[in-house]
């Protein structure tokens, strides 16, 4: 059985414990690999390589660690279709799906190259008279990441390239589901030219992230998972006294006004509801129709579901893969015979959904209550909910009241109500006329209310921010000959 390693100090690390986790081929079920999950000593020699690492790397000259940072961008971008195959091998989303993936990490790596213009402090000239002030931004020291199944590539370099770029150094502990691909991320910024030690993979679970959160030299914490985990990430980390930023989970509503063009509109609810099956944050789970469109709406959605070609990786044609593992295919399958909704489309009646792979076809329920756990729930599925409501102002009340504040999106053509609804709605994420609001890289990523756990969004300038800690300095050269004691406060006038 393969055993995937860790990456300490430049090289794989073959695994030392005696816990082993199952890596599946979610297409076939089959166990394909296993992890030889992290013990605590190496977390902490994990650690301790990057705390070597980090004052040369923060010593080194902006406009080196944007140079490293182009190479590895260069490096990603000639290595996406075998980063993109290793990582539908082990997560079971589309090669397609894969190299999307792919492409808006890279962004991320283009917004990090620009360190030496992001870093820039501010600067203020006889602040008082013959005294200067200005501000530096300087990096945290060792940071670590801790990631989801569902982006092993993306939502990694959404937090290590920022913090490279800041001068930290980092240690990365992905999901145990689907963990090679940051050990290819790994080899490639070593290849870029990053130093031995600055960036670190352990492989494990929960006892892995306890033994960061409890590391005196882990300054801070980058965490995306469930809201769950998210809450005890931040409860732990913020009482150690580190810097966390936790983004939980979510419950996306897409409101489609009676004005909206309906083919679009659903379009867009099955592209952003089916795609990598369901199994992302920012997927919509709730199509909040409004009045008379939907009937219509949810006629179009089932014709449109009815052409999905769900199928394995290695299928050119396939455009859904399988859940990720058979535990967590049988959970949202399970809710399809709940109460709550009306099940319109099931997914239970494909094929390959009882086949030896973790699939499951699109579902669609309408008419579903919102006391009922399709609605309550973050299914994390190919289940498409649809509420109906009579008027705009019912629909915001409904994504307002929601305990997820992530994304939402409006469908209408009218750009009045448009512009109303990104003023009333209360979430950290907006679309119009656009399913799935992902910031460009040069934004932020992150919701609101029990989406968020921290103050300051992943990558984009908040990344930044949240990488790096201001110092202001106030500096005077007098002439020595009028020096003297003055016991007063200081005067700036």
């Amino acid at each position: 059985m393969r055993k995937i390693p860790h990456w300490i100090d430049g090289a794989e690390i073959a695994g030392s414990g005696d816990r082993r986790l199952p890596v599946y081929d979610p297409a076939t079920g089959e166990r394909q690999a296993e992890i030889v999950a992290a013990t605590d000593a190496e977390v902490r020699a994990a650690v301790r390589s990057a705390a070597a690492a980090q004052p040369g790397w923060r010593a080194a000259s902006l406009s080196r660690r944007a140079e490293v940072m182009f190479r590895f961008r260069d490096l990603v971008d000639a290595n996406r279709k075998e980063i993109a195959t290793l990582l539908s091998g082990e997560h079971g989303k589309t090669v397609a799906d894969a190299a999307g993936e792919v492409a808006r990490g890279l962004e991320n790596v283009e917004f990090a190259a620009g360190a030496p213009h992001l870093l820039k402090g501010g600067y203020s000239e006889q602040a008082a008279t013959g005294v200067d002030v200005y501000s530096i931004r300087q990096p945290l020291g060792v940071v670590a990441g801790i990631t989801p199944f569902n982006f092993p590539a993306m939502v990694p370099m959404w937090m290590f390239c920022t913090a490279l770029a800041a001068g930290n150094t980092f240690v990365l502990k992905p999901s145990e589901k689907d963990p090679s691909v940051s050990l290819l991320l790994a080899d490639l910024l070593r290849r870029a030219g990053l130093p031995d030690g600055a960036f670190n993979v352990v492989q494990g679970d929960r006892s892995a992230v306890e033994a960061l959160i409890a590391d005196p030299e882990v300054a801070a914490l980058s965490f995306v998972g469930s809201t769950p985990v998210a809450r005890s990430i931040y409860t732990a980390g913020t009482a150690a006294g580190k810097r966390v930023q936790a983004l939980g989970g979510a419950k996306n509503h897409m409101v489609v006004l009676p004005d909206a063009d309906v083919g679009a509109a659903a379009d867009a609810a099955v592209s952003a509801g089916f795609g990598s099956a369901g199994e992302r944050c920012m997927a919509v789970s709730v199509v909040v129709a409004v009045g008379a469109v939907a009937d219509p709406l949810v006629e179009a959605i089932s014709e449109r579901m009815a052409r999905i070609r769900v199928g394995p990786a290695s299928d050119p044609d396939a455009e859904m893969g399988p859940l990720i593992t058979g535990e967590h295919r049988d959970r949202v399958r399970a809710y399809l015979d709940r109460p709550g909704g009306q099940v319109v489309v099931d997914g239970r009646a494909l094929p390959a959904a009882d086949g030896p792979g973790f699939f499951l076809g699109p579902s669609l329920v309408d008419h579903v209550t919102t006391d009922s756990g399709y609605y309550l729930d973050e299914i994390f599925g190919p289940v498409l909910s649809v509420v109906r409501v009579d008027t705009y102002a019912e629909a915001v009340a409904l994504v307002n009241s929601n305990e997820y504040g992530n994304g939402t999106a409006i469908f209408t053509r009218d750009g009045g109500a448009a512009r109303r609804f990104q003023y009333d709605v209360v979430c950290g994420m907006v679309g119009i006329n656009v399913p799935i609001p992902v910031p460009v890289a040069y934004y932020s990523f992150g919701g609101w209310k029990s989406s968020l756990f921290g103050d300051l969004h992943m990558y984009g300038p908040e990344g930044l921010a949240f990488y790096t800690r201001t110092k202001v300095v106030t500096s005077r050269w007098p002439d020595p000959a009028s020096s003297e004691v003055d016991l007063g406060f200081p005067k700036v006038r």
